[in-house]
């Protein structure tokens, strides 16, 4: 057993992307974090998602059009929410869009395919921190704006599965409260099949 690996596993924290500063990965080494993310389950090899990669200088234009975008809302205090979090799109050094881009498959399911892209987000997590940085997945409103997933780079029919921040933390994590495994686990037995038609 690798002990390194669990002990990671088991300690793992979120570090909030307005925590994460330079440096962040360079071009060589997203390649590998990225390398690292496809090596995911994926049914019938149909690789239903992308990359899009948003440096500092993109999203500090991002995050003004962002803003606008959400100066458009009527309400006024979800307006500022919304701007608010338009900044979090600029804190990071470098931000990786997971895109769920699923394919038509006679035989695998949609939901199969967003799963895969889930699993690419979190491995994305993972590679990012065993290279040395931390990450954390957001997606934010605009993941769910038809205007703003244009101007960010998605097709039609398409969706973010995650915005993932990258960067060197500047505070040590903090651990928070986990769920109760055992209150979430079910140990299966096989139903009284007396009467059935099976």
């Amino acid at each position: 057993m690798n002990e390194h690996f669990t002990a990671y596993l088991e300690t793992r924290r979120t570090i909030p992307a307005a925590q994460l500063g330079e440096p962040g990965p360079d071009a060589e080494t997203l390649t590998r974090i990225l390398n690292i993310a496809v090596r995911v389950p994926d049914h019938g090899k149909l690789a239903p998602w992308r990359f899009l990669v948003y440096d500092a200088s993109s999203r500090r234009e991002a995050v003004t059009w962002l803003q606008r975008r959400a100066a458009l809302e009527d309400n006024p205090s979800e307006a500022g929410r919304r701007a608010n979090k338009a900044q979090i799109f600029g804190d990071a050094p470098l931000v990786v869009g997971v895109v769920s881009a699923p394919v038509s498959h006679p035989k695998i399911p949609l939901w199969e395919q967003q799963l895969s892209s889930g699993a690419v987000c979190l491995n994305l997590v993972h590679a990012a921190s065993a290279l040395g940085f931390c990450a954390q997945w957001l997606t934010g409103w605009y993941a769910y704006d038809t205007e703003a997933r244009t101007y960010l780079g998605l097709d039609a029919g398409e969706q973010i599965a995650g915005f993932i921040h990258i960067g060197t933390p500047k505070l040590p994590p903090a651990e928070r409260d986990r769920p109760d495994v055992e209150d979430l686990t079910t140990h299966w037995i096989a139903p009284n099949t007396r009467g059935s038609r099976f």
